[in-house]
């Protein structure tokens, strides 16, 4: 029997491997997390490494986002409009 986390498919993925005695057994692999999506249109996020929360936790702030306004929260058109947006509100005033 296989141990209770791997019963369940959502956080490990069955892979069937051939093993040097010529048998195929399955082997889990944990799945990759989802990419990283704008917040305005949806679109992926280039520039946004997909990592589990332990490899984030390593990896430096630079290296997790670009560095602008709006990095890793909205794609660069969605970021374009919205300081065009708020540079208009401030003319306004």
């Amino acid at each position: 029997m296989t141990s209770q986390k791997f019963r369940s498919r959502r956080a490990f993925r069955r892979i069937s491997k051939k093993v040097p005695g010529g048998a195929t057994k399955l082997h889990f692999k944990r799945r990759k997390p989802s990419r990283a999506h704008c917040v305005a249109c949806g679109r992926t996020l280039p520039g946004i490494p997909s990592m589990h929360a332990v490899q984030a936790r390593t990896t430096a702030k630079t290296m997790k986002r670009p560095e602008r306004p709006f990095g890793g929260v909205l794609c660069s058109p969605c970021a374009r409009l919205k300081i065009i947006e708020r540079a208009h509100a401030e003319m306004g005033e």
